[in-house]
């Protein structure tokens, strides 16, 4: 779902010339800017590698809930596909800007009791402490679909039905827990052309950073 809408951001863009978009499946979208690299097994890029140099930004959007996932399982997608993916591209666009979205109440001590935060906080840590020119862990809370995006996960999109009345008065309302992903998107294109104030970008700071 946020794939989905900071792709919609980055095309709508004039100052973005070029858009590379990599995962399991095609956007489905039509545009001069956009090239699509639909890879079933994303820990298999070395191959191709070459096709993934000379960009600005990488906006890392993949991920899973982790319902019903043991630990290792979950640790697997969330840490260890990003890692291998932000090496690769750290080694060939030492100059870029990562952002990875990560999710409100991740835990960077690593130690919580929440699974899913302590995957997250590692995953941060360790992008962090990689040679980008720039990284920044966006954190959001509750999201706003806009513009027909909606999220492939079936709870979700259960959960954003039976809310969609009051979610645009939560995201008015509480901007620090809320937002949109029109919002969300421009944030983070933002913070690639200008840099953000922390590393850490919480859900108030996003909507700080989409004007």
């Amino acid at each position: 779902m946020i794939g989905q809408g900071v792709l919609r951001e980055c095309l709508l863009d004039p100052e973005i010339s070029h858009v590379l978009s990599v995962g399991r499946s095609s956007a489905g979208l039509q545009n001069d800017k956009l090239r699509e690299l639909v890879c079933k097994d994303l820990f298999q890029l070395d191959p191709i590698k070459p096709l993934f140099s000379g960009y600005d930004a990488c906006f890392f959007c993949l991920g899973v809930s982790s319902t019903g996932m043991s630990e290792s399982d979950y640790s697997h997608v969330t840490f260890e596909l990003t890692i291998y993916i932000a090496r690769i591209l750290v080694q060939l666009n030492p100059g870029m800007t990562f952002i990875y979205i990560s999710g409100m109440g991740a835990d960077s001590t690593e130690k919580g009791r929440t699974m899913w935060a302590r995957v997250k906080g590692k995953t941060e840590n360790a992008l962090l402490g990689l040679p980008f020119k720039a990284a920044y862990m966006f954190r959001p809370g509750l999201i706003q679909p806009m513009h027909g995006i909606k999220s492939k996960t079936k709870s979700y999109r259960i959960m954003y039905a039976i809310m969609s009345p009051i979610i645009p008065i939560l995201t008015a309302a509480f901007p620090k827990y809320a937002t949109t992903t029109e919002k969300l998107g421009r944030a983070m294109i933002n913070a690639a052309k200008k840099g953000a104030p922390n590393p850490i970008v919480e859900t108030r700071d996003i909507n700080a950073l989409s004007n």
